[in-house]
This record gives structure tokens, sequence and C-alpha cells, in this order.
């Protein structure tokens, strides 16, 4: 038997193949965030993602390295997080409200919303979809672009918040 595949869904294949992510259920399972870094620390830093929730609120990040996907939401409002490292999606809403992001980097869908309220953010970097509400009152995004211009930019399926 023989399947076709498109040549994207091929790339994607020999992508995840090539990556070797490791994919774990949820940071509990290691106690903390500090619980888990250890793990990974031993196992070489690996590429890693979490199929539920992340709730890193409170924690001392500044930044979310090798986390290639969220499945659920990933909450990070008032932490100190600067950099989102290598991940590309989250599978629910991402608050990084009140935190210190300036750039999105590999950063490319949120199913759900994203609030980027009163940060310095400068730069949607590579993002193409959030699946419900954007919210970018307070930064220096909403004193740039309109509201028609970010929707030019990507795929917002909800209210923009400017």
């Amino acid at each position: 038997m023989k399947y076709i595949i498109s040549e994207r869904q091929y790339k994607l294949l020999t992508e995840d193949e090539d990556k070797k992510i490791l994919k774990l259920p949820s940071v509990d399972v290691f106690g903390d965030w500090e619980g888990l870094q250890a793990y990974l620390d031993k196992k070489g830093n690996p590429l890693f993602s979490i199929s539920g929730d992340l709730d890193l609120r409170g924690t001392p990040i500044k930044s979310l390295d090798n986390l290639v996907s969220v499945g659920g939401d990933l909450d990070l409002h008032g932490t100190e997080i600067e950099s989102l490292g290598n991940l590309e999606s989250v599978g629910g809403y991402l608050d990084l409200g009140h935190t210190r992001i300036k750039f999105l980097e590999n950063l490319q869908s949120v199913g759900g919303s994203l609030n980027l309220y009163d940060t310095p953010i400068q730069s949607l970097g590579n993002l193409e979809y959030v699946g419900d509400n954007l919210d970018l009152g307070y930064t220096p995004l909403s004193l740039t672009y309109s509201e028609e211009e970010i929707r030019e930019m990507i795929d917002v399926g909800g209210f923009i918040s400017m």
C-alpha cells in the first residue's frame, strides 16, 4: 500500500525525526519546573514538549530554552521571562502580560488567546495564528500598528485589544 503525502507533510515528518523531541505529559511528574530542568540537564538538555498546561507564575524563569510546544495553556504572567527559546506553539492560551518579553522568536501559533498587555514587545516574529483574542494594550506595537495592520500580519480569530 502506498501513501501519497504533500511535500509539507513530508517535511513535518522528517523534521520531527531529526529533532527527537522528548514528549512529557506535565511538569508535575518532576515536582516543579526546577525538577524538570534537573532531569533535562541529565538527559543533555534535549528539545521537549509538554502535552498539558504549564503554569510558571511565581518562578524566577528567564527563558523557556528547549521547550518546543505546550498542548494546553502556558501562563507566564508577571514573570521575568525574556526569551521563549525554541517555543513554536501553544495549544491553549499564552499569557505573557506584565513580563519583559520583547520578541516572540520562533512562536508560530497560539490556539487560544495571547496576552501581551503591558510588555515591551517589539516584534511578533514568526507568529502566524492566534485562535482567539490578542491583547496588545500598553505595548510599543499598539503605538506602531493599527488593528488592520496586525490582522494583515497574523490570523487572529477574535478581538484585538490595542
